[in-house]
């Protein structure tokens, strides 16, 4: 039998296999940051994974950065991801909601004319997708000291939203130069308060965030994503190993999962020499998630090695909704359509067939 089609258990939720659908942004939010209506037969579709992580849904109306991506802030938006949690349950699979704020990754057309947040006024390379196309990232305000605090009460009630929502649990996003990511990395922080200077102190918004949204769930129930080698948006790290290094081991016992990107294949591989997964797992020392150009072969390598205990799977599932099945049988893996993989309506998003869909 193969490990990567083996039971599981995260905390205390039962996976039947460890083939996760990794979170994946496809920007068909509609109205005020509400999940498409089709987003519940979207991720039904795909109930077969061990487990579903759900596309970045920002915390609060100023963690936006993009058009066209779901939020958790509002009772309209828990009623609609409440329809998606109970389709996904009654195809029997497990899904929770990665928690998401952009941080500097904004505009001020996000911020009613205001300007992006971020740990310190620092030129960020790139644009934010506004209503109006591509805008270049302006340079964001430093956040007071003070404000901290209602960052962390900001992740606090969007864990609960999410609770009465129906997930099983909440992801939170510490990667890919969002507001989390850039708190804990030098090249983005540059503050001289508490929150800045050494890898702990850079790691202390990070970790309060942690204490209040277990605080609401339970450790069991709660992951943390890092992607030490993500450059865009200007993002980089002086020792990287030292820094999420630090990071993995205060997160230690305190969350069910650590979901570490690092590619190990195709155009976002990091060469062997600088991966640090294996450290990170090392100082962690629970449940390690691993996503990155993985294949089933790479996956079923890592598993069967010790070096991961899940795979997150991202393009695979959006052509192949069964992948666990195509796995088991080695049948063809469907590729997706570029043009439709972000915006629309529900061309490229629920009409990819089934196996048992197919028609020779």
């Amino acid at each position: 039998m193969q490990r990567l089609l083996s039971p599981y258990l995260l905390g205390n939720l039962e996976l039947p296999n460890r083939i996760v659908m990794a979170p994946m942004t496809r920007s068909r939010a509609v109205g005020d940051g509400l999940p498409h209506p089709a987003a519940s037969a979207y991720y039904a579709q795909r109930a077969s994974a061990g487990l579903i992580i759900t596309e970045g849904s920002q915390i609060s109306y100023r963690a936006r950065g993009y058009i066209g991506t779901p939020g958790i802030h509002t009772d309209e938006q828990v009623k609609r991801w409440s329809d998606v949690t109970k389709a996904v349950h009654a195809a029997g699979g497990r899904i929770v909601l990665q928690l998401w704020h952009v941080g500097r990754v904004s505009h001020p057309d996000f911020q009613d004319g205001g300007l992006p947040i971020a740990p310190s006024a620092l030129p960020v390379e790139g644009d934010a997708f506004t209503t109006e196309g591509p805008q270049p990232i302006p340079i964001p305000r430093a956040l007071e000291t003070a404000e901290m605090r209602d960052i962390v009460d900001q992740f606090a009630l969007a864990a609960r939203r999410a609770k009465d929502a129906g997930f099983d649990g909440v992801e939170l996003h510490g990667a890919n130069g969002y507001l989390l990511d850039q708190f804990l990395r030098d090249g983005a922080n540059q503050r001289t308060d508490r929150y800045g200077g050494s890898a702990e102190n850079r790691s202390r918004l990070p970790l309060e965030v942690v204490e209040a949204v277990t605080g609401v769930w339970g450790a069991e129930k709660v992951g943390y994503r890092v992607a030490p080698a993500f450059s865009m948006y200007s993002m980089s790290d002086s020792n990287p190993a030292e820094t999420f290094g630090y990071l993995a081991g205060a997160l230690s016992g305190k969350v069910a999962y650590l979901h570490v990107v690092e590619g190990v294949s195709g155009a976002g591989e990091v060469p062997p020499a600088q991966r640090i997964t294996q450290l990170l797992r090392q100082k962690f020392g629970g449940t390690l998630m691993v996503n990155g150009g993985y294949d089933r072969e790479l996956a079923e390598r890592a598993i069967s090695a010790g070096n991961a205990d899940l795979v997150a799977f991202g393009s695979l599932f959006i052509a192949n909704p069964d992948l666990p099945r195509r796995f088991a049988e080695g049948a063809p893996l469907a590729q997706p359509d570029p043009e439709t993989v972000y915006g629309g309506e529900e061309k490229g998003y629920v009409d990819y067939p089934a196996l048992d869909e197919m028609v020779d």
